[in-house]
């Protein structure tokens, strides 16, 4: 008898060309989506005049900051349906989705009348659409994430998965760009009155761009070679239930990579122009150079974590916050100083960006193939919902109730020692089989 040998199935490897126009697509279409989720945090005081009735500043930027954190109540419900979607039928379609829910939502926005005109319809018609932005970015990230780093060839996933964050670093600075060229051209009266809502119709104008790359990318080979092979039904239930170790580890890990990129953020040209009364171009600079230095720091740490590891990039982050947040926001504190503000957003844009350029591929081969999609976003967004979303609210109200200008860095504090312990606690995956489960 003549033993007829079996071949394995033969991989498929995309070219060049298609691997171009996939990263090009997941970076493009995730800008898109970044930029008109977090343009909202760069004019949070001047929606909150506009859209809510006359109080004291601070309660203000309270109620901006709660409608602001609403968007973020659903991106977990995002992170599950398109999860749950993309790995049944595929991540390109579940990111074409994202993309035309994140584009409707964008434009509304921007033509909500104010408060003065419709009374109270006009925050509750902007908490809807903050719904629908949260809702479609908690589909992006896991998908962006899994499409980049299913498609990397395997000694360069770290590049490749960093590169998803590199296009949120470059939508943060795109966004602002946007603010401090509005600043510096409009006064504070324009602004409130209708500046505030040209980000959101220009970046309404980008999206028939990554509609139309996202639409002829090919799907991720991991993806196929896993449906041909025949895939679980129910991959949700699946995640929630065979993985919800790996979900846990998820969140845990997001905690402060979240915290610190809201707190740092959103949160801290507010904290800075309204509580230590810094003037608002400095502010704006300050987050621009701290986005800076995230897009230097994020693609060197992802190749880097090719060569040498990535547990040891994400622990020293976390340690990093540990040791140094209080003192940040001590020194600005006290100096009160636009200079203060920069070297605080600097030194958060080393750590962040250490973080950044490692976890996307990091959190993707903890999770197998079938269920990657829906395990990562239900973990990530959980975790942003919880702890990052509402972090420049947390942060205000901390200074508010304790009247300690440093508070919001015992928040920071907190969430980095929490990341920690679950770091130390997780077994590094062995990187050469990772992604083929």
């Amino acid at each position: 008898m003549t033993a007829i040998p079996i071949e394995p199935p033969v991989r498929h490897v995309p070219t060049r060309r298609a691997t171009a126009r996939a990263l090009g697509s997941a970076m493009i279409g995730n800008w898109f989506e970044l930029f008109d989720f977090i343009i909202y945090g760069y004019f949070a005081a001047q929606i909150g005049k506009a859209m809510f009735p006359a109080a004291d500043p601070l309660t203000i930027i309270l109620s901006s900051f709660a409608t602001y954190g609403v968007g973020f109540v659903m991106r977990p419900v995002g992170g599950m349906v398109m999860g749950y979607f993309g790995d049944l039928y595929g991540r390109k379609v579940a990111l074409v989705a994202t993309m035309l829910l994140m584009a409707g939502a964008t434009g509304l926005t921007g033509l909500i009348p104010p408060y003065a005109s419709i009374g109270l319809a006009a925050p509750v018609m902007l908490v809807i659409c903050r719904l629908v932005q949260g809702f479609a970015a908690g589909g992006e990230w896991g998908g962006a994430t899994t499409f980049l780093v299913e498609y990397a060839p395997p000694h360069r996933r770290g590049l490749f998965g960093a590169l998803q964050q590199l296009s949120t670093s470059l939508a943060i600075v795109s966004a602002v760009l946007a603010a401090l060229l509005l600043n510096l051209v409009l006064t504070e009266q324009q602004l409130v009155e209708w500046g505030w809502r040209v980000p959101f119709l220009l970046g309404f104008l980008v999206a028939p761009v990554g509609f139309y790359l996202r639409s002829k990318v090919q799907e991720t080979p991991r993806y196929e070679e896993k449906v041909t092979s025949g895939a679980r039904r129910n991959p949700l239930k699946e995640a929630l239930t065979q993985h919800r170790r790996a979900v846990a580890t998820v969140f845990g890990i997001v905690i402060i990579w979240t915290v610190a990129g809201y707190t740092f953020g959103a949160f801290l040209i507010s904290y800075a122009t309204e509580i230590l009364k810094v003037d608002r171009s400095w502010a704006l600079s300050a987050t621009l150079v701290g986005a800076l230095v995230n897009i230097a720091v994020i693609p060197l740490t992802g190749h880097l974590s090719d060569l040498y590891g990535r547990k040891r990039f994400l622990v020293a982050s976390a340690s990093g916050f540990v040791l140094f947040a209080v003192p940040l926001f001590y020194n600005m504190s006290v100096s009160q100083s636009g200079w203060s503000v920069i070297l605080t957003t600097a030194c958060a844009g080393v750590f962040s960006g250490m973080f950044s350029g490692v976890a996307p591929t990091y959190l993707c081969e903890l999770l197998p193939t079938r269920v990657r999609y829906s395990a990562l976003s239900v973990g990530y967004n959980a975790a942003v919902m919880l702890f990052g979303g509402f972090a420049p609210f947390i942060g205000t109200l901390l200074v508010q109730q304790t009247g300690l200008l440093i508070a919001p860095a015992f928040y920071v504090v907190a969430a980095a020692a929490i990341t920690l312990t679950v770091l130390l606690m997780t077994r590094t995956p062995d990187r050469a089989t990772a992604l083929d489960q």
